[in-house]
């Protein structure tokens, strides 16, 4: 261990120059090594004044460390104004932290978090981490939280002194996870992923192997540190809980946040997509060729078993880790168990006799609290050997199978039962789903956790439980094996069922952010469940299940997949029953977001006649509001209005405010249209009123739109402006930005711009309106369609064809969250 750095707490310090190699060239040789050596003089001067202690040195990069946060802080401000009037411009990390003091120097999490830091500056620049930032009172500039390179939770960064940068270069507009464990090793196989991808010729490069082979966390690795290269974006698609290979390009529209239309959104975006885990949608590869075609600047990272054997296709075998990095993986993570544990001879032979499989070695790193690496190396050799003769397998899937195996095999039979069972799920599930589908208790669910063998995700919401692929397919053979799959997917698919049906009521309203948080998490489940009742021949709980989940795809834009799933389910059982009523007002509801009005009306006139049949109150007045909807697409003014008012007479008998609150702000529109603006305006006003007393704000914003609706709409700008804007933040604040809504008022803003003179603004506003539109596959409304041909006409007595066409192509990349941006900045 080297005596000559501090322990503990400390701070360490990495400087870098910025733009060297560019600075090489224009210098030469020896103009740049003078520079170099005054600059490494100042910089280790500043250092040692603060006691500061040299780690390392690599070029023109240094790695300090400080017994003090403030000392580490003043020895960077004092070499970056050394430095400022040279010619190397340097950029300085500090973090602290209590990295592992080893006999080379420091190891471990710290010391990455540092270089991360330093590395997303710019030259001149000082940035902080929170925590050394805590330790010092000198003030420092908050520059939010960022998501670091490394792929760890983000971190909140400060600026020390003054000066403007650029954006730092972290990761932005990314949902790329945050791994289990560090990226350990591989850093060759990182270069050769990195170069593939860097080339114009490659544009599609699916990484393969046997599971557990680590080609999921080699690829998010890699689509990290090419962030630079994808400046509109890094988007991770898991497809692991996927078997239908049309809900392959679904899944990614609703990730990057098209909801449908996805190749329209990407355009030419440059834009990075990771499908992890396309071996069971393998059918779904003629797609993804078709997007690539259509969208030149998209790239797409595939992890897979197999490869896809489509056109244009770079593959890439993820090899075992190399042996160095396999001990070294296998010793972190026994550590985890027991901080103590050192390496030993018998680690490196266990390490080459499990063929250095990053999950093999973890799933064996998980028992060396109960087994010394000997003891480990005798009991896996004799199951390894066991395998030796079967044919037809890849070795190295032998292998990852047999340490599974040896690990089922070491569980007591309480585990034993729970691991099978959990295979049930997809996505994962929370701690209350395993309770009730699989029979969880806490301490058979943290055997499983602390043997590696299930994982644990923090989320927003409760904690969510959840396995590796692999280990999930043979989880669930061995509940195929095991005679209760049947009893255990009847039990998982009526369980989400009844979720489905609680949380339904809460999706609209006061609270229903958190709800339909709920639910996309268990939007995969209630997949599985769907998939379950139907394979079983539920087809009444497959109505109901069906039915309930209407507002929640309609709200997400999972418009064709409801579609989809609706008509199915209306099709498999034509029963006059209740749960086909609500199906037909679901699939007519959904059929208006897409501007389907035949099959609307059809479905709507079906659900209006059962559900009186029936004597359901609550299924009529719905089914009266959706046919109101339909007239109002053809459009039908006056039968629209008729529909809303007989509904909104039923629902106030029946005091249900939300029923209330919908019908009235439809029934408004219609007097609108109708000419009655004062009604609409006084119906519109007695909507606000009831959202505020109840504290609902999603009909808080719907309301203030619709009063800066119809004052834009009459050419009172002053006085709709300030509507709109509380409205479209009050959304922004909510969390989520519900297209219906929020395109409404984006289109009011359009026409306060043409009508202010701001044409440019208005153009853009309208291009990503329509845009937005095609990528959720929601048609336009014909009442927005009347004020955006008003809000046109105004537009061109401004613009000319060609000023307009350049504008409006502007507007077609923005996404919804840069539309708003945009039309808020028009205001200020």
């Amino acid at each position: 261990m080297r005596d000559d750095l501090p322990t503990g707490t400390v701070t360490l310090l990495f400087t870098d120059v910025e733009g060297s190699t560019k600075l090489l060239h224009s210098l030469g040789d020896d103009a740049y090594a003078q520079a170099l050596g005054e600059h490494r003089r100042l910089v280790r001067e500043a250092c040692s004044r603060y006691d500061g202690a040299e780690v390392d040195t690599q070029g023109d990069a240094f790695f300090f460390a400080f017994p003090t946060a403030p000392g580490a802080l003043a020895a960077a401000g004092e070499m970056t104004e050394a430095l400022a009037s040279g010619l190397m411009q340097v950029r300085i990390g500090l973090h602290t932290g209590t990295p592992l003091l080893t006999e080379e120097g420091y190891v471990g999490g710290e010391v990455h978090r540092a270089a991360r830091i330093a590395a997303v500056g710019h030259g001149g620049q000082v940035l902080v981490s929170s925590s050394a930032a805590q330790l010092v009172e000198l003030e420092l500039t908050d520059l939010g939280e960022h998501r670091l390179k490394d792929l760890s939770a983000a971190e909140r960064i400060y600026q020390f002194g003054g000066g403007d940068f650029p954006p730092l270069k972290s990761l932005y507009r990314t949902n790329l996870p945050v791994p289990a464990t560090p990226f350990l090793g591989r850093e060759g196989e990182l270069a050769e992923v990195l170069s593939l991808l860097s080339r114009e010729d490659t544009r599609l490069l699916t990484l393969t192997g046997p599971g557990g082979t680590g080609k999921t966390r080699l690829a998010l690795q890699a689509a990290a540190e090419a962030a630079e290269a994808f400046p509109d974006g890094l988007w991770w698609v898991p497809l692991a809980p996927l078997r239908d290979p049309t809900l392959v390009l679904e899944t990614a529209a609703h990730v990057v946040g098209s909801k449908n239309g996805l190749a329209e959104h990407i355009a030419d975006k440059a834009m990075l997509c990771l499908f992890d885990n396309f071996e069971q949608v393998v059918e779904a590869g003629a797609g993804l060729a078709d997007l690539l075609a259509t969208c030149p600047n998209l790239a797409v990272l595939v992890t897979s078993r197999e490869r896809l054997r489509v056109s244009g296709e770079q593959t890439y075998p993820v090899r075992p880790l190399a042996e160095n990095d396999g001990e070294a993986l296998f010793v972190a993570r026994a550590r985890a168990v027991d901080p103590s544990f050192t390496s030993t001879e018998d680690v490196a032979e266990l390490c080459l006799r499990l063929d250095e499989l990053p999950l093999a070695l973890e799933l064996a790193a998980a028992r060396t609290a109960l087994f010394s690496p000997k003891q480990l190396l005798e009991r896996l050799s004799q199951r390894l050997d066991l395998l030796k003769g079967e044919r037809d397998a890849d070795p190295r899937q032998q292998t990852l199978r047999a340490t599974i195996e040896w690990s089922y095999d070491l569980l007591d039979g309480e585990e034993q039962q729970l691991f099978a069972r959990l295979a049930a799920f997809a996505g994962g599930c929370t701690y209350e789903a395993a309770e009730q589908v699989a029979g969880a208790d806490p301490d058979t669910l943290q055997s499983l956790l602390d043997k590696s063998l299930l994982r644990k995700r923090e989320t927003g919401l409760a904690p969510r439980y959840w396995m590796l692929e692999t280990i999930r397919q043979y989880a669930a053979e061995r509940l195929g094996e095991s005679g209760e799959a049947d009893e255990v997917r009847r039990r998982h698919g009526k369980h989400f069922l009844a979720f489905a049906e609680e949380t339904e009521p809460y999706l609209r309203g006061r609270g229903s952010g958190e709800w339909l948080k709920r639910v996309d998490a268990e939007h995969d489940n209630l997949r599985v469940a769907m998939d379950e009742l139907e394979a079983a021949g539920e087809s009444q709980l497959l109505l109901r299940l069906a039915g309930a989940l209407a507002r929640f795809w309609n709200f997400k834009g999972h418009l064709v997949e409801a579609g989809r799933r609706l008509e199915a389910a209306l099709l498999a059982d034509e029963r006059p029953t209740a749960a086909r009523a609500k199906a037909l007002n679901s699939a007519a509801l959904i059929a208006v977001g897409r501007g389907d009005v035949s099959r609307a009306r059809l479905w709507g006139d079906e659900a209006l006649t059962l559900h009186r049949q029936l004597g359901d109150a609550v299924g009529t007045a719905r089914s009266t509001y959706i046919l109101g909807g339909v007239a109002m697409e053809v459009p039908d003014w006056p039968t629209a209005r008729e529909f809303f008012g007989e509904s909104l007479r039923a629902f106030v008998e029946l005091e249900d405010e939300q029923g209330i609150l919908s019908v009235t702000d439809t029934l408004a529109l219609a007097c609108y249209k109708l000419g009655d603006s004062e009604r609409a305006w006084a119906l519109t006003e007695d909507n606000l009123r009831r959202a505020r007393a109840a504290g609902d704000e999603q009909w808080e914003a719907t309301g203030l739109g619709g009063l800066g609706f119809y004052a834009v709409a009459d050419g009172r700008v002053r006085e709709a402006l300030p509507l709109l804007v509380e409205s479209t933040r009050k959304w922004r604040d909510w969390g989520e930005l519900y297209w219906g809504e929020v395109g409404l008022n984006l289109c009011g803003f359009a026409r306060a711009a043409a009508i202010t003179g701001k044409a440019e603004v208005a153009v853009q506003l309208l291009s990503a309106t329509t845009s937005l539109n095609e990528q959720t596959g929601a048609a336009e409304e014909s009442f927005v369609a009347d004020l955006n041909e008003g809000t046109l006409v105004i537009i061109r007595s401004q613009l000319d064809e060609a000023a307009f066409a350049e504008v409006w192509e502007q507007g077609r990349t923005l996404t919804l969250d840069e539309a708003v941006a945009l039309a808020l900045d028009s205001v200020e």
